[in-house]
């Protein structure tokens, strides 16, 4: 059963993983995977599919807690940007196949090219941001930073970032729209 996040010591876990020790692992596991499991089905709209992306993702976690860094953001916060990177990977690469013939084609089909092209369109609409705001939106919902570590992190004061963060969602909003 998975504790509070106020309880949960992330960064002491990956660095338990770190030192192979496969409990801590599993204990990020229970505390996180069905949080994981519904960013990536959020991503994907694809049950099976983010169950495999959640798979891997704790494969990375395990793999890479050597290389976290606890300057550049939450251990959970990496956690979450790891599982994200691989769906949108997965999204990324999927847009790019090709069908072999129209005889192929399925509901799965249209499903995974309405995922590509709403991903397309939201590259579309983040490259219509300025430069810091978007840089802003990623840190924040890609790579899982606070306000007050992206504000830091583009020596740029706290409100300012708050207000690029806020227009930046609603210009994608409309964009997206």
């Amino acid at each position: 059963m998975p504790l509070p996040e106020s309880e949960f010591d992330y960064e002491a876990r990956l660095a338990a993983c770190a030192r192979d020790e496969r409990q801590a692992l599993r204990d990020l596991y229970v505390q996180e995977s069905p949080r994981l499991l519904g960013v990536a089905k959020r991503l994907v709209r694809d049950t099976a599919l983010a169950e495999d992306i959640v798979h891997e993702a704790f494969i990375k976690i395990w793999a890479g807690a050597a290389g976290f860094d606890p300057a550049r953001g939450s251990a959970r916060g990496w956690m979450f940007s790891v599982t994200r990177h691989l769906a949108l990977n997965l999204l990324r690469d999927h847009g790019r196949e090709a069908p072999l013939n129209d005889d192929h084609h399925s509901v799965a089909d249209d499903d995974g090219f309405e995922a590509a092209a709403h991903s397309a369109r939201i590259h579309r609409c983040l490259e219509q941001l300025e430069p810091e705001r978007r840089h802003c939106i990623l840190y924040a919902y890609v790579d899982g930073y606070s306000h007050a570590q992206i504000a830091s992190r583009l020596d740029t004061p706290l409100g300012t970032v708050k207000a690029w963060i806020k227009r930046s969602l609603n210009a994608l909003r409309e964009c997206m729209g």
